[in-house]
């Protein structure tokens, strides 16, 4: 169990976060990724189901609820900033077992978990809105029972699902408000007018807008289309994976070393890293 004061300040502060402005929650896959990234002064950071699977040489969804609770525990450890948990589906077939499962994640010391609506199968991506409510109502129900304070984040996967419908997605997104989530997330939308859409359609409550490729959009325009918060999903974890795996198939194929090129010195990681 993580030490209850700690975890208050936490999520306190994460909360407090939601409130008014627009904040970037990068999201870190290990603890040096998630130390690093506290000492650049972000001021919250969200784990990455996509990110810890690589990390562990798996597939996406292919973590178990106890790998995860693992994860959740050492990222805490590694920073004294808030967590935000990328807590899938639940890890749970129905609403009780969600509701179990989010007690669990909550001991943890995460200031914040998302429960998707994602089923994991490509031909029923999505569960239907009355069974995905009820998923969220249970998840609301644990975190109330544990004292409230964890945000609960509610999901609609349409565009990263293979349904890109923006009129069910807000559909989905209000009835999520509606069950007790704080925040609100559609992955997967990129226009303005998509965003604009989702932050008037939940209004007042906060949403996440996921970021996970170059665009034109500034965190000043994102936040002036009303998004509270901005994370980058497996984005930063890709883009780890990509440079390793450039200079590892260069001197694979070629023999030669030239992907080595802007690597981070060890003298750098030693200085990050180094304990007080």
């Amino acid at each position: 169990m993580f030490p209850p004061q700690d975890a208050f300040a936490r999520r306190r502060a994460f909360r407090q976060l939601h409130a008014s402005g627009c904040f970037v929650i990068p999201n870190p896959w290990d603890p040096g990724s998630a130390k690093y990234l506290e000492k650049l002064g972000y001021q919250a950071l969200a784990t990455t189901s996509s990110g810890v699977a690589w990390r562990h040489g798996k597939a996406d969804g292919q973590m178990t609820l106890e790998e995860v609770l693992v994860h959740l525990r050492e990222m805490v450890a590694a920073t004294s900033l808030p967590v935000n948990a990328d807590f899938e589906a639940g890890y749970a077939a129905d609403a009780a077992g969600v509701a179990r499962n989010v007690r669990l994640a909550v001991e943890t010391g995460v200031a914040g978990l998302s429960i998707e609506d994602a089923t994991g199968d490509p031909d029923a991506p999505l569960r239907d809105i009355a069974t995905a409510v009820e998923r969220v109502r249970a998840a609301r129900a644990a975190i109330d029972e544990t004292g409230g304070e964890t945000l609960l984040v509610g999901r609609a996967e349409n565009f990263i699902v293979g349904r890109p419908d923006l009129d069910d997605t807000l559909r989905r997104l209000k009835a999520y408000a509606d069950a007790g989530a704080d925040c609100l997330y559609a992955p997967g939308i990129k226009t303005r007018a998509e965003i604009a859409a989702v932050v008037a359609a939940v209004a007042p409550k906060p949403v996440n807008l996921l970021v996970g490729g170059t665009t034109d959009l500034t965190v000043r325009d994102i936040e002036a289309l009303g998004v509270r918060r901005i994370s980058v999903g497996g984005a930063l974890a890709r883009a780890a994976w990509g440079g390793f795996m450039r200079a590892a198939q260069g001197i694979a194929s070629t023999g030669t070393f030239d992907g080595l090129a802007g690597a981070a010195t060890g003298a750098e990681l030693n200085a990050i890293f180094r304990s007080e």
